[in-house]
């Protein structure tokens, strides 16, 4: 059954759970609310049991860092046909200072879990944000007890972020090898690694040993400013006004 628009939704979000939630802004078929780690169980039950939401299926949770938010090593607002120039010198091998960042930014928080909700009774579906509020230990529930599926998505969250779920009944890493040192996901981890591994012909076994590569580069999405995309906002502008 396909209920009404998301504009429906975020209403009758703001009316079940008013200061509780802290809606964003709605895109497509998809609405966005952000809320504290303290309330997080409580509103996901009532999320999934209440008839008006129904939420049954988890489809996704997964950590973000905002380390250096904003921030980025390419140029970003000078266009340019000459292949990778926009690299620019890289910040070392954590490449970003949390406590040098920018006080304006919209992220006060280093460390957020991102909740992907379906609901297959109205078809419809619905973002949480929750942010840690220790950068150093962050810490959010765990959601095993209301959809038993976030059992390996909080694991992997861990793994790669350091998000610790609390209640969670084997939080242990998912998808790095035994004795891995770090989170490889978190924005201060060298993209070069810590260690790197070879076989070693003379002891007959894989040795562990400090890489040997250089740091690189690399920053795959950041926020741009190119004049290119600045010029496609504004036809994108020009074109919803005509419609």
């Amino acid at each position: 059954m396909t209920d009404a628009p998301n504009t429906s939704l975020a209403a009758r979000l703001a009316a079940r759970f008013g200061d509780t939630l802290s809606l964003a802004a709605s895109h497509g078929r998809e609405t966005t609310a952000e809320l504290a780690a303290v309330d997080l169980r409580s509103v996901a039950t009532a999320l999934r049991d209440e008839p008006e939401f129904r939420f049954e299926q988890l489809i996704d949770i997964c950590g973000v860092d905002y380390l250096g938010y904003g921030q980025d090593e390419w140029a970003t607002e000078s266009a340019t046909g000459t292949g990778f120039s926009r690299g620019v010198q890289g910040q070392a091998m954590g490449r970003f200072n949390w406590a040098e960042r920018p006080r304006e930014t919209a992220m006060p928080r280093r460390f957020a879990a991102v909740v992907q909700l379906l609901s297959l009774t109205h078809n419809r579906r619905l973002r949480l944000r929750v942010f840690c509020e220790d950068d150093a230990l962050p810490v959010v529930p765990s959601l095993t007890g209301v959809w038993p599926v976030a059992n390996w998505y909080e694991r992997e969250a861990f793994d790669l972020f350091g998000i610790l779920f609390e209640g969670h009944p084997d939080l242990r890493r998912i998808l790095t090898d035994y004795g891995f040192v770090g989170h490889p996901f978190r924005k201060d981890f060298p993209l070069i690694g810590n260690v790197e591994v070879r076989y070693d012909a003379e002891q007959q076994r894989v040795i562990y040993q400090p890489v040997t590569i250089e740091p690189r580069v690399l920053v795959p999405r950041v926020i741009r400013d190119d004049v290119d995309l600045v010029q496609a906002r504004a036809e994108a502008t020009d074109d919803w006004r005509q419609n």
